[in-house]
């Protein structure tokens, strides 16, 4: 779904469906995020753009199951809650400054939208969702706020899924949000584009955002879940509209065809009983060919904004190792440790170079990786980090040495917080034990 239309298709689908308040649920989720961003714009407050856009919300949960589902109810939602801004600020004693000011364009704004709710839906959308996405990931925040904020604000999720699905406390997540709202205010965080000096900074931290959310959706890191769906596909959504929002940032492509081309391998990444499938280990052909199409025209679009491959695209481009070759055997591992290379240069981390150990290991054998496993066993980052243990055990039962993989797969299980990957460590554990 895109954010250009006229409303139309909204008026069509939605008028098909029984459930009011299903209908409802749907609206929001998908326009909440553009509500919220034209109140900010008119507000200058997040929190209270929220706010008000959860009145006509109310407004509509009151009034539609009555009255019907209205022809355009973006249109509808868009019109009511700008009435509630353009209210609160006939009302608000804070605005007296420019109160002539303010007068002519509550005045010019009432008389546009009157005689066309659709033209509420029009004006400035792109930027103002644009400067949203800026706002819910700003640097005050911490990353727990941002990642907890962009979910309410542009997911529309509510603050009771948003625990769910990282399996936090509620009351947790609410004081997130309420404090990160809270803080943005004193912070005065205007509501605009970052300048030119700070857009790089800013986007990297939006994108690292996104970035987590389809990570803990990909591999839960806590739970009897393997793979949290919802959040993988709202992560990717957030992406596409990110893609569309700023067309010629290569790094948001390479997120996005990260994101579409991992996302393809879901349905093949859990067995029937919902257990971890390893990658060499599926059904490739349960693959989405249509996600992996996606995804390498969106690196394509990355490549072609030339500058080079950032950190998301390389993670891409390894990706699109994986989902090119037909087989396990056929995997490019030596063009995948090259990458990997490129990658541990342009963002040097302890994961990236455990990543790398894993694709040395595949190209060039378990020998190779195991060295620089080795050599990452005293990095603190890794310290409880339980994929460490877990590929250093897999090392060491091809090299044939089970006892000690034994130890390794036990060690690992006892430290991951997902019971999925643990009861797959443990089965790993018990395969090298040797037979009397």
């Amino acid at each position: 779904m895109t954010y250009s239309g006229d409303g139309s298709d909204y008026s069509r689908d939605y008028s098909d469906n029984h459930n009011t308040h299903g209908v409802i649920e749907a609206v929001w989720r998908i326009e909440s995020a553009r509500i919220i961003a034209v109140l900010t714009r008119m507000l200058r407050d997040v929190g209270l753009a929220e706010e008000l856009a959860q009145d006509a919300l109310v407004s509509a949960l009151e009034r539609w199951p009555s009255s019907g589902v209205p022809e355009n109810p973006p249109a509808w939602l868009m019109t009511v809650a700008k009435n509630r801004a353009l209210d609160h600020l006939r009302q608000s004693k804070l605005h007296w400054q420019k109160e002539a000011e303010l007068t002519r364009e509550i005045e010019s704004q009432l008389q546009a939208a009157a005689p066309d709710p659709d033209a509420g839906l029009d004006d400035d959308i792109g930027d103002d969702l644009l400067r949203l996405v800026f706002i819910a990931c700003h640097p005050v925040l911490s990353t727990e706020a941002r990642v907890a904020l962009t979910l309410r604000l542009l997911g529309g999720l509510t603050t009771e899924e948003i625990a769910r699905a990282f399996l936090a406390p509620h009351a947790t997540v609410a004081q997130r949000i309420v404090r990160a709202k809270r803080t943005l205010a004193e912070a005065r965080a205007p509501f605009e584009l970052p300048g030119a000096d700070q857009l790089a900074a800013r986007l990297g931290s939006v994108l690292q955002v996104i970035y987590l959310i389809f990570n803990e959706g990909y591999a839960a890191s806590a739970g009897d879940d393997w793979l949290r769906p919802a959040l993988c596909e709202e992560a990717l959504r957030l992406g596409r509209i990110l893609a569309e929002l700023a067309p010629a940032e290569a790094e948001v492509h390479g997120l996005v065809a990260l994101m579409e081309i991992q996302s393809s391998r879901a349905q093949a990444r859990v067995d029937a009983d919902g257990a971890p499938v390893l990658l060499l280990e599926q059904d490739r052909s349960r693959w989405d060919r249509l996600l992996i199409g996606r995804g390498l025209a969106a690196l394509e679009r990355a490549g072609q904004l030339g500058g080079g491959f950032g950190p998301y695209a390389l993670q891409a481009a390894i990706a699109a190792c994986h989902a090119c070759a037909l087989t396990p055997e056929a995997t490019d591992w030596k063009r995948i440790a090259a990458l990997y290379d490129a990658l541990a240069q342009l963002a040097p981390s302890p994961v990236v170079e455990l990543n790398r150990a894993v694709a040395l290991a595949m190209a060039f054998g378990p020998a190779a990786g195991l060295e620089l496993v080795d050599q990452l066993r005293a990095e603190p980052a890794l310290q409880n980090y339980h994929l460490l243990p877990s590929v250093r055990g897999d090392f060491l039962a091809k090299l044939n040495r089970l006892d000690e993989a034994r130890i390794e797969f036990e060690r690992a299980a006892a430290l991951t917080r997902n019971s999925r990957e643990r009861t797959l460590l443990l089965a790993r554990a018990r395969a090298c034990v040797r037979l009397p």
